[in-house]
């Protein structure tokens, strides 16, 4: 396996493995502690304000020093809802942007934006985000940041050659529960880590009820066309952090499978109407994907994703250490105390976020249960995101990250397909991870 381009992935036998070659040195240097000149006002234009973006785009409204000056969506229900809120809570009209499905063009070529947010379907997020950083704006894109390698490598290097952020909006890196997590991880509550799980378990079958607009109208058709973890971010990204993946440690290879695919069929057999053609639709992603990602310092973690199942909400949050264990939905925590206790899960969680709760969210909390957004996560997020853009900091989850957690779209759907052949993970940072400091957030 020599001479390979960074993006030859090697084909053949279910025992061979999709590898990355080495890849080019940075474009213009790292972004990994990268920190862009202050904003004190963020001149935002906003791509996509349907089920996703009208929520966020109301947080965004609530940010002291954000100015939102334009709009795109090429549906003119919500695009006209987004620019009469904007409007009654600026006091002025923001730009709206409609359209073919190249509208959105006239959004990332304006000069008078310093970040674009987008908040489209998947397939849309990298081109967004790349047009964006090529005009000159900060790009923070919702989940996945890309769909295939090629994509997400091209977002790297854009970003470094623009020194503009590009930041995946993975929202569930700060809720209450994950941010005290992390908080316990640094303090060394559980030793030494050894390996972790996440997933995103979330039953949307009732998605092919709603086909007026919103993600009903898209996100189906994607288990019709691809095995693989469809969304592998929301339980991933967390306990890549308390791993301090990119800072100290990095995804090494994977191994992914999935069961068969039957609930999204059954579904639609039993609840669509007569007529209605995805009765006929032929679903090929399993019902159950799971992945076991191997990091360079020998820890594992499980990555599941399960839309299809009637059960209840579950991301997991699971990580253990040589010095106990936490497990999420529900919490709960095991540690060695050099007694028994570590026996019996101990489910009262109090105590804990009295003692450990993260100080970004001891600070926000108040406002984060007022404003809401997934539990007051989104909330916290978008503060975080544009205190970043505003005091000049480094943005917690640079482009690496980003990239990092959503190759699992396009590498699981290689595993199944090849038998659960290993999958090379790329090392994005290009050895960076490897004198990056720990990954905390400073308050």
């Amino acid at each position: 396996m020599t001479d390979l381009t960074r993006r030859t992935l090697i084909a053949g036998t279910a025992l061979a493995t999709a590898a990355t070659a080495k890849a080019p040195p940075p474009t213009a240097g790292s972004m990994m502690a990268f920190a862009a000149p202050k904003l004190s006002t963020v001149r935002i234009g906003i791509i996509g304000v349907g089920e996703r973006g009208t929520p966020m785009t109301d947080l965004l409204l609530t940010l002291d020093g954000v100015d939102i000056r334009a709009i795109a969506d090429t549906d003119a229900f919500v695009l006209d809802r987004a620019v009469a809120k904007v409007t009654a809570k600026q006091g002025r009209a923001p730009a709206r942007i409609s359209g073919g499905a190249e509208a959105w063009r006239q959004l990332t070529g304006r000069d008078d934006l310093d970040a674009v947010f987008i908040f489209t379907p998947w397939d849309l997020h990298a081109p967004m985000a790349l047009a964006a950083m090529k005009a000159g704006k900060h790009a923070f894109v919702e989940v996945p940041m890309g769909v295939t390698i090629d994509q997400l490598w091209e977002l790297v290097e854009t970003s470094e050659a623009t020194r503009k952020h590009c930041m995946m909006l993975e929202n569930c890196c700060y809720g209450r529960e994950e941010l005290m997590l992390l908080n316990m991880v640094r303090q060394g509550l559980f030793g030494e880590l050894t390996h972790g799980a996440g997933a995103y378990i979330h039953e949307l079958r009732g998605q092919m009820l709603r086909t007026e607009r919103g993600e009903g109208v898209w996100r189906p058709g994607w288990q019709t066309r691809q095995r693989g973890n469809l969304y592998p971010t929301h339980g991933l990204g967390p306990v890549a952090q308390y791993m301090n993946i990119n800072r100290g440690d990095r995804f090494d290879y994977l191994v992914a499978m999935d069961s068969p695919a039957l609930g999204m069929a059954a579904f639609a057999q039993e609840r669509l109407p007569a007529g209605d053609p995805q009765r006929n639709w032929r679903f090929i992603a399993g019902d159950m994907s799971s992945a076991l990602v191997k990091t360079v310092r020998g820890r594992t973690i499980l990555v599941q994703h399960d839309i299809n199942t009637p059960r209840p909400y579950d991301r997991l949050n699971y990580i253990q250490g040589t010095k106990g264990a936490f497990g999420g939905y529900p919490a709960r925590i095991a540690i060695d105390d050099g007694g028994n206790a570590h026996h019996k899960w101990d489910t009262d969680m109090a105590p804990w976020q009295a003692k450990y709760d993260h100080p970004l969210w001891s600070k926000l909390s108040a406002l984060a249960l007022e404003r809401g957004g997934h539990g007051g996560m989104d909330f916290v997020m978008l503060w975080r995101a544009i205190s970043c853009l505003r005091e000049g900091w480094p943005v917690d989850q640079p482009v690496y990250d980003g990239a990092s957690w959503s190759s699992l779209f396009d590498l699981t759907q290689r595993s199944v397909k090849n038998r659960s052949a290993a999958q090379d993970i790329p090392d994005f940072t290009r050895g960076g991870w490897q004198t990056a400091a720990s990954f905390d957030i400073k308050v």
